[in-house]
């Protein structure tokens, strides 16, 4: 009998042989009861032998129903018609012989027509479990292809239940036909290594090559709870909120939990830096506690008992009747809200992980009592898994988050990270309201400015000398070559290259000229390289030179890099350790109260530093703290020169490095710029103030050709005369704690580009050998004892 449209192995022949030999057995008891039974189930197997027989015809089955029933009638007792969920059927399909009238209730409140399908039995999985049957009955291999199988059906409210299905295997036979082919220990390793491969199963197992004979009885249990908690971590898991609807089907799922069809969910999200509750920035998901509001402080939002069940006692809330709360506690925005959205009844729960709330789960009611502090307790299999969820969702839309102020600001300093995240979280809701807008330039104002550097002195002759002798060591590489060649080959063209190659050699000798190195370069690479190649085929002895030649060229620049690499190293190795005492020092700084911090590596280490009232956020700023950053400053730089001196004797290339601070005495705007993705001045009059950052560390004491910056001092330039009574002071503290040497001299700088009155203190650096020297000592000393 093929009751399905798709191939199967089995021919299925509807028999209750299996039960006739059982009752064949129950003739010799000592029951009488059990007799009797057994006589008439007999008797009726005796006037319709197809019944032992097997029924091949669906329409047979249909016409010998009533004569089934009595067959079954033991298996379905009376007395357990309302309590099991029970059928009598064949394999994987939905044919019913018989069944409970529990089983039947369920089945009419589904509605008219209503036919159950298996949940998860896809057509090729269908034959191979056949096959399994056979493998397992008829060879007796331990093989377990089982698997949950369920039937989804809606109760008389519309929730969808879940029925578990249990088979009982025990009234089936397995007959083989001269159709189906011997299985071997061979096949039953291909099976095995082949599971999704059906092709491989039919070929094993024709279809309809085997006999099925017999029924199975199933029982089914209602699992609603347990597959619902397990749609639910599976929908937490595939949550992608571009996608479906997803607070549908998360609604679906707790009415399912709840058997309540009426319910509603919502999610309000905890800030912990502002306090507040948030409405999350995600289509479909709404707050009922904030109603119509996008974020409200918490202790606003919700009640004062919600609030210490929430927050403090860290469990549930149960409002069973709205507005029986309300009208005790008119006043609350909370009920105001609920009422508003005709709220009823509602549990509210909070989300915490590891002690830090996370954000509040509201599920809401249009009934009254339908939500209580009774069915609340069905959250506790809920919020483990919703924890999760909450702390993955978080994670990604902090991801998110950054990712857009990496678009539209590049990397941003803790101290004002939370500005660009208020914007960003702007941003994106508009973007999910379908609102577009621009990401705002960030601005703060009435800040102080803090600027320091420490440069590497002579950094550009030291460049061009390590670019001169490189050069001159290729040059005079080359020029061997061309004179061993010359040895046996005195060509023109050859004397031609030698001249060129000794001009240029004497050329740079004297003094590198702007344009010195392009055109060597391209010599280089137009006529010497070429040249090259055709003399290493040309002889062998040639070859020779040529490789040597070759070995003092980098590999990959094709040029001799060796004192340019000398130097390179050396800014490398000094910018990695000022930069790094820098970076941990202002983490120390931080500590002390917060600011906005950047510094920049070039030939040397420089920093910005911004402190005021608008980056804190708090109502905490006091120029006491304005002073305390301006000691540091100074007390760091002397460190930063100290721990330069103490390396460089192990530098490829020793060199000097100058200090400076440059003093702002009044506050100014400082504005982010999309563009440029940097903090700048903004305005006018502080734009003088990033004139004099670029230009005064090349500037000169007025009226002498000494530039301001020396090795050994430390300079601080400034304008105003209070910035020097201030100054004086930490100088004085620094040289009573040995940083600095006790003769102070303040010169005057020379007039810049639209800026005049410049003045400098400049100050002797105290230096230790090494960390643990605890002697003091002048540069000039230092260098005598490094030396």
């Amino acid at each position: 009998m093929r009751v399905l449209e798709q191939d199967f192995p089995l021919d299925i022949w509807i028999s209750f042989s299996k039960f006739f030999e059982q009752y064949r057995g129950f003739l010799d008891s000592d029951n009488e009861l059990l007799r009797d039974r057994a006589k008439r189930v007999l008797k009726i197997v005796e006037e319709y032998p197809e019944l032992e027989e097997g029924i091949k015809t669906e329409e047979r089955v249909q016409e010998l129903l009533p004569q089934i029933h009595l067959v079954l009638e033991d298996s379905f007792a009376q007395v357990l018609q309302l309590n099991e969920i029970k059928i009598a059927t064949i394999p994987f399909n939905n044919t019913v012989l018989k069944s409970s009238q529990r089983y039947q209730n369920i089945i009419n409140a589904a509605g008219k027509n209503f036919e159950p399908q298996i949940k998860n039995l896809d057509e090729d999985h269908y034959f191979i479990m056949g096959c399994s049957i056979i493998l397992n009955t008829y060879y007796g291999y331990t093989i377990d292809f089982r698997r949950p199988f369920f039937y989804d059906i809606p109760d008389a409210n519309g929730i969808m239940r879940h029925y578990r299905i249990m088979y009982n295997g025990d009234f089936i036979d397995i007959i083989k036909t001269d159709k189906a082919k011997d299985i071997t220990d061979a096949d039953v390793a291909e099976l095995l290594d082949n599971f999704d491969n059906v092709d491989i199963w039919k070929e094993k197992f024709p279809p309809y090559s085997w006999i099925f004979k017999g029924i199975v009885l199933a029982n089914m249990f209602d699992v609603t709870t347990d597959v619902s908690l397990s749609d639910f971590k599976t929908s937490l898991i595939k949550y992608d909120k571009t996608q479906g609807d997803f607070i549908g089907s998360f609604e679906s799922i707790f009415r399912a939990i709840f058997n309540l069809h009426e319910i509603k969910v919502g999610f309000s999200n905890y800030n912990p830096e502002s306090q507040s509750l948030e409405r999350i920035p995600f289509k479909n998901i709404d707050s009922y506690i904030l109603y119509d509001e996008y974020c409200d402080c918490c202790e606003t939002a919700l009640c004062g008992g919600t609030y210490h069940y929430l927050f403090e006692k860290s469990t549930y809330f149960a409002i069973s009747d709205v507005k029986k709360y309300q009208k005790s506690s008119p006043k609350e925005i909370m009920y105001k809200n609920l009422v508003a959205q005709n709220i009823n009844s509602a549990i509210l729960a909070p989300i915490k992980s590891e002690g830090k709330m996370l954000g509040i789960l509201e599920i809401v009611s249009p009934n009254i009592h339908e939500l209580n502090s009774i069915n609340a307790n069905k959250l506790q299999d809920v919020m483990p898994y919703l924890v999760d969820s909450v702390l993955r969702s978080k994670a990604k839309m902090e991801n998110e988050l950054e990712l857009i102020i990496q678009q539209e600001c590049t990397s941003i300093h803790p101290s004002v990270h939370w500005k660009f995240r208020e914007e960003a979280k702007r941003f994106m809701r508009s973007m999910v309201e379908e609102t577009p807008i621009s990401f705002q330039e960030v601005v703060f104002d009435n800040v102080y400015p803090l600027y320091g550097q420490i440069d590497i002195q002579g950094s550009s002759d030291a460049r061009n000398h390590a670019i001169q002798k490189d050069l001159v060591l290729q040059l005079n590489a080359i020029s061997k070559v061309i004179n061993k060649v010359l040895e046996t080959d005195s060509l023109p063209i050859y004397e031609q290259l030698k001249y060129r190659t000794n001009r240029y050699i004497d050329s740079i000798t004297e003094q590198l000229q702007v344009d010195s190195e392009q055109k060597i370069i391209n010599f280089i690479k137009k006529d010497i390289t070429p040249f090259f190649k055709h003399l290493k085929k040309k002889s062998k002895d040639l070859d020779v030179v040529i490789e040597e030649y070759n070995e003092i060229l980098d590999k990959s620049l094709k040029t001799v890099y060796k004192h340019r690499k000398a130097y390179d190293d050396s800014v490398m190795l000094i910018n990695k350790k000022l930069a790094s005492l820098l970076d941990q020092k202002q983490d120390e700084a931080q500590g002390m109260y917060p600011h906005y911090f950047e510094r920049f590596k070039t030939d040397g280490v420089e920093h910005n530093m911004y402190i005021g009232e608008s980056i804190t956020k708090q109502n905490s700023f006091n120029r006491i703290y304005l002073y305390n950053l301006r000691l540091w400053q100074l007390q760091v730089m002397c460190e930063m020169e100290n721990a330069y001196y103490q390396m460089k004797n192990d530098l490829p290339v020793p060199l000097d490095v100058s200090s400076m601070v440059l003093v702002f005495s009044t506050s100014l705007s400082v504005r982010f710029r999309m563009d440029e993705k940097r903090f700048d001045v903004d305005g006018t009059y502080n734009a003088r103030y990033e004139v004099v950052k670029k230009r005064v560390d090349k500037s000169k004491i007025k009226g002498t050709d000494q530039r301001i910056t020396e090795k050994g001092k430390l300079v601080i330039v400034y304008s105003q005369s209070s910035d020097e009574r201030e100054y004086i002071k930490y100088i004085n503290f620094l040289q009573s704690k040995n940083y600095l040497e006790e003769e102070i001299e303040v010169v005057e700088v020379e007039d810049l580009q639209g800026v005049t009155g410049l003045k400098a203190i400049r100050v002797n650096i105290l230096y230790h050998k090494n960390e643990e020297d605890k002697e003091f000592y002048t540069y000039e000393d230092l260098m005598k004892e490094l030396n």
